[in-house]
This record gives C-alpha cells, structure tokens and sequence, in this order.
C-alpha cells in the first residue's frame, strides 16, 4: 500500500484479522473523533485526530494527547468522518480505506458511509470500508475485481437500477443482466475466488464478508 493510502479512522465496530492488517498495511491514519479508540488495536498513532469530540472520553484524551487535533462546534453541516476525509484528500490522499465505518450504534451513519464510498467513485477516488469481517466496495460503471478468498458471501446493493450488470467467477453469475431499483436478486452469492464485476450504467455497493463462508 502506498504511502497515499490513508485510513479514516471511525466510531464503527472493528475487528482486528490479518486481512484488515494486511490491508492496513503502509496507511497513513487520520482519526474521526471516537474512532481513534481503534488506534491501540491496530497500533499505530493517527497523525491527525478531527471531530467535534462528542464521542471520546477523558482516558482517550490523555492516551493520544500529543496527536494534532482539529476542534469543530458540535453544530456542523459535515460529519466528522466526513472532516476527516477532507483532511486526508488535502494530504494527498489518492486512496481511502474507511475502518469502522460499518455496523456501530449509529445505522444513519453506517448507511451515510455507504453513500458517500458511492459518491468518492464517483469523484474518482479508490475507496472501501471494512469492519474487519465486513467488506464494502463502490459498484460503478466499468469492469473491476474484489479479491474474495473462496466461499466467502457477498451482496450487491444497488441505488439505483442497475444495466448491464455482469458477474464472474461467482456461484450465482449474471451477464449484461439488468436489475430493478430495490430487487433483492444479487443478495447472498458466493465467491468462487477473485470476483470480477462490470456495470454499464448506475450506482450501488458490493458487501462482502470474507470471514463468513456460511454460503460454501
């Protein structure tokens, strides 16, 4: 992983595996208020820590007291996994990896997080989520490949209808198949292996759970 990758680091569940470490592996970390609770975990220290600290505790104030923060008022009109991102694409960042950004307390943030891996694909922007067990990529138009270990379950969730849609090298693959906005039809299939997909028009996420090979 380059050093243009960075991790934004958010309040989400986490669960450390050697494919979340693996794919951590060379990031530059930025922390979105109580996120940075992750940063024992994997151990490393956020060179920045943004938010409107609402999240965080006393103890994790005096354990990550000498990391550099940004102090936003409560009343914003951005996230502060959104604040965090901002500050990584000003670094530079050319790749994002969103850890804790799924599953948590909060599902309005968890479903915000989606969108807006959506909208950095649009952008341009190489991104994905993951909570260590949970996967998610951007679904755009174009061809792509998601490396899935064998047996593993994954779904697609489209927001909008979807043309063209293609799966390969899945139990359940599709060809220039087209999908209703709301249709459950490419929910729970299984990974063969690396899994190839292409899009010819609309938006959506592949969620996918390397870990759970309940499908094989």
């Amino acid at each position: 992983m380059t050093r243009s990758t960075f991790t934004i680091l958010l309040g989400g569940a986490l669960t450390l595996t050697e494919r979340l470490a693996a794919q951590l592996s060379g990031s530059r970390f930025i922390a979105a208020d109580g996120g940075i609770r992750h940063a024992k975990a994997l151990g490393v220290k956020p060179e920045l820590w943004v938010g409107d600290f609402d999240s965080t505790d006393e103890a994790l104030f005096a354990d990550y007291a000498d990391v550099p923060r940004e102090r936003y008022p409560a009343a914003k009109s951005a996230t502060d996994g959104e604040l965090a991102v901002e500050a990584a694409l000003a670094r530079g960042a050319t790749s994002l990896v969103f850890a804790g950004a799924l599953g948590g307390t909060r599902s309005d943030h968890a479903f915000l997080h989606l969108l807006r891996l959506a909208a950095l694909a649009q952008e341009g922007h190489a991104a994905f989520m993951t909570s260590g067990e949970e996967e998610a990529y951007p679904l755009m138009p174009g061809v792509g490949e998601i490396d899935l270990p064998k047996g593993s379950l994954f779904s697609i969730l489209g927001f909008t209808d979807l043309s063209g849609l293609s799966i390969e090298n899945a139990r359940y693959p599709l060809d220039d198949f087209a999908l209703p906005f709301g249709s459950s039809r490419t929910i729970s299939n299984v990974a063969e292996g690396p899994v190839r997909f292409s899009l010819k028009s609309g938006r959506a996420v592949v969620l996918a759970r390397p870990y759970d090979l309940s499908g094989a």
